[in-house]
């Protein structure tokens, strides 16, 4: 029991921990990069490289430092962007009881998601020629089905409960019913979805920059770096290793971030439940 008490802690911690280097990295990381050579690239030969030079000529490391924030950002932003359309769309069809209406709200995101995730970004991208918003504008479009899908099914469970046929009885707002107390209900599975959610996300902005969606082909991106530095891996492999491994701490660390937390909300629930169960005047040994 005691393991099992500190492991969520040390989850957290080592979530944490992966997360720092990366983030810190894609937010700070321009800032120290220095003034663009000629280009707006840093065309560079000889010594002082911490991490060598590409195949152009660039100094690796300042492509670390600027390759960052486009790939966390753009995936952050779709993020949210996702859940502002799923949210309401998803809550509206669980708790109306017109069926007509449910079906307008889901069918059309089942169409969306029959198409494959990659297919339709490379669809987009070709009518679109899409920057990094219109990037983040694809990949929060790919991520709407799943999310409206996985909003509608927390909240159909929670308003099945007759804590809302209650509340509905007593003249509550819709307002209150959805997002008082069938928001709150949620908030678990919406917060396992979204660490899922988050790592979809920067992994399709990766793919895409690898493909060269979104980004230009010469681009300080991390995702753009291991795609040109991946014919000279074992020539320069630290043009490829340092941005793959970022990608790869980022994503784990958010997944290992949201799994502590629930398992700290589970553990809070499970001693309100016991604390309430115990009798008035009566302590547990």
């Amino acid at each position: 029991m005691k393991g099992s008490a500190r492991r969520p802690s040390g989850q957290a911690v080592l979530g944490a921990a992966l997360i720092t280097l990366p983030l810190l990295l894609a937010v700070t990381g321009p800032w120290f990069a220095g003034e663009p050579g000629p280009r707006g690239v840093s065309f560079t030969s000889g010594e002082g490289h911490w991490l060598g030079t590409d195949f152009t000529g660039r100094d690796v490391w300042r492509q670390v430092l600027l390759g960052g924030r486009s790939v966390v950002v753009t995936a952050a932003v779709a993020t949210v962007l996702a859940y502002l359309v799923a949210l309401p769309v998803g809550l509206v069809a669980a708790l109306t009881h017109r069926a007509w209406l449910e079906e307008f709200l889901m069918r059309p995101w089942d169409v969306v998601l029959a198409v494959p995730s990659l297919l339709l970004m490379l669809m987009v991208a070709a009518l679109l020629e899409p920057g990094a918003a219109g990037l983040a504008l694809i990949v929060a479009l790919v991520n709407v089905p799943d999310a409206v899908r996985i909003v509608r099914a927390g909240a159909a469970e929670a308003a099945s409960r007759p804590a809302v046929e209650a509340m509905r009885m007593q003249g509550e707002s819709w307002w209150r019913m959805a997002v008082g107390y069938v928001g709150r209900s949620m908030l678990r599975t919406l917060a396992a979805d979204a660490g899922v959610r988050l790592t979809g996300a920067l992994y399709l902005v990766a793919t895409a920059a690898f493909l060269g969606v979104g980004v230009a082909p010469d681009a300080a991106d991390w995702a753009v770096m291991v795609d040109q530095g991946r014919t000279g891996l074992f020539v320069q492999p630290w043009a490829v290793v340092v941005p793959a491994v970022l990608i790869v701490a980022l994503t784990t660390g958010t997944n290992l971030l949201f799994d502590a937390s629930l398992a700290r909300r589970t553990r809070g629930t499970r001693r309100g439940k016991e604390a309430r169960d115990v009798p008035a005047g009566r302590t547990r040994r």
